[in-house]
């Protein structure tokens, strides 16, 4: 129900639980999909809600269940969306500068794309996770489970930026203060927050592709594979258990294909 209550206060519904009609729940689902949520996570959310109000029904506070046509998403193997490079620095040039914000933005699309982050990650990083000298970043994924990413001059730079031109003038809420991204009111950035700063920047540059925080994530594992990687390097790198939940990002484009073919296949040597 969590999650049904944070939709209805994302779009700004005073409905309670009674008022809640099959199409809000549709709806729902469509966000949390949008925001990266997995088919699996879906259906245990969907199976949470369909248990509540089941309840409902048995407690005769509601007489007709919202939940009974709502269909479980398809759980399968399929191909993520994933920007190329020119549209991940179309996203980041995007970001209005002139706002306090700008540059805690930028610092979030390079992170999100250079680190492979999942979202939860990436607002739960702390400044005392970072590195420098070492180059890499520690990140506390799934499960608790530690990793570590190296970090590139890229990701150093913009966050150096923010660090130093804005967050360093914020006034920090207590317990907040090793959080590296903060709101306007110097608290920890939320998920719904980074999926609004993504979809607003995608709408500003006219991009079409239906992307969500974890696209980045994604789209660095895919540019890492089809750079060569090693598919094992990958999985550390974005904390896979296993490697079969890696090998979705050998789909390589036709181009890449195409190249590896004509350069290694004994029929095109001399």
């Amino acid at each position: 129900m969590d999650k049904l209550i944070q939709y209805l206060e994302f779009i700004g519904s005073d409905k309670s639980a009674e008022q809640v009609k099959l199409k809000d729940l549709q709806d729902m689902i469509k966000w949390i999909s949008e925001m990266g949520i997995s088919a699996r996570s879906q259906a245990r959310i969907i199976s949470g809600i369909r248990n509540f109000f089941f309840f409902l029904i048995l407690e005769n506070t509601i007489k007709q269940d919202p939940s009974e046509l709502l269909e479980l998403p398809k759980i399968g193997k399929k191909l993520p969306e994933v920007l190329s490079i020119e549209e991940i620095d179309g996203l980041k040039n995007a970001v209005d500068m002139s706002k306090k914000e700008g540059h805690r933005n930028r610092a979030i699309i390079e992170t999100l794309y250079s680190c492979g982050l999942r979202v939860s990650e990436l607002i739960n990083l702390k400044i005392t996770n970072i590195y420098r000298e070492e180059g890499f970043i520690r990140v506390i994924g799934k499960g608790n489970k530690e990793r570590l990413v190296p970090l590139s001059r890229s990701v150093e730079n913009e966050i150096d930026i923010y660090q130093n031109m804005v967050r360093i003038h914020q006034d920090i809420k207590p317990g907040n203060e090793d959080f590296l991204f903060l709101n306007r009111r110097g608290a920890k950035l939320t998920r719904v927050m980074i999926f609004t700063i993504i979809k607003d920047l995608a709408e500003e540059i006219g991009l079409r592709k239906n992307i969500s925080p974890h696209t980045f994530r994604h789209s660095f594992a895919t540019h890492l594979v089809e750079g060569g990687a090693n598919l094992r390097a990958v999985q550390e790198m974005l904390g896979h258990e296993s490697i079969s939940t890696t090998e979705i990002y050998t789909h390589l484009s036709n181009d890449v294909l195409r190249e590896a073919i004509i350069s290694f296949h004994p029929r095109n040597k001399s």
